[in-house]
């Protein structure tokens, strides 16, 4: 079972959905995430949202024009995503089996995916999710490294990551603080871009 069953137990998808829904109303910018993603695409670009939870970054990015796919192997999330984009592909499954076609010119994993993976998958999945890229593609992650910024206590470190991506053909492009954009300063929250050769 990974980190995220054990925290939420698979029933989550309406009161998450009725968080980020009370944040838009109350003003935030819910669509974060999306728009840093959107400045890296081609016009038209295929996006992956892997771990797309109710899929707000996937709608997002395919409202601006992106042809996207959402995976996640939560239920009760996809249902809502489902709802939501009826005409967008959701898929329900484990990214550390999921082996998805290899034509994506992004993925992102946004929302702390990648720690609340089981944990011992992620080099699996990193290798997994590289797989799926075209050349020169990104795979973008953004994920807390502290307790501050994580819903359980933390299990993967910027340099494992940066390994399993180095050990899956990945390049580090860039990587930032927020999805802001703002310079990562070694601090509890990193956004990373790596791309394929």
């Amino acid at each position: 079972m990974n980190r995220w069953e054990e925290l939420t137990g698979g029933t989550s998808g309406e009161g998450y959905a009725a968080r980020f829904a009370a944040l838009a109303e109350s003003g935030k910018d819910v669509h974060g995430e999306a728009g840093f993603c959107a400045a890296l695409l081609p016009s038209g670009g295929r996006v992956l949202d892997a771990g797309c939870g109710t899929g707000r970054v996937a709608i997002r990015l395919s409202e601006l024009g992106h042809d996207c796919v959402g995976a996640d192997v939560d239920a009760s999330m996809l249902a809502v995503a489902r709802t939501a984009a009826p005409d967008l592909t959701w898929i329900e499954a484990d990214l550390s089996r999921f082996s998805p076609p290899g034509d994506f010119d992004l993925i992102v994993a946004a929302g702390n995916v990648l720690p609340l993976l089981e944990t011992g998958t992620e080099a699996e999945t990193v290798r997994r999710l590289a797989a799926a890229l075209r050349p020169g593609a990104l795979l973008v992650a953004g994920f807390g490294l502290d307790r501050a910024h994580l819903p359980v206590p933390p299990s993967l470190t910027l340099e494992e990551y940066d390994s399993y991506c180095s050990d899956a053909g990945l390049i580090l492009d860039a990587r930032y603080a927020t999805w802001e954009g703002d310079p990562y300063d070694g601090g509890g929250y990193a956004v990373s871009v790596h791309r394929a050769p």
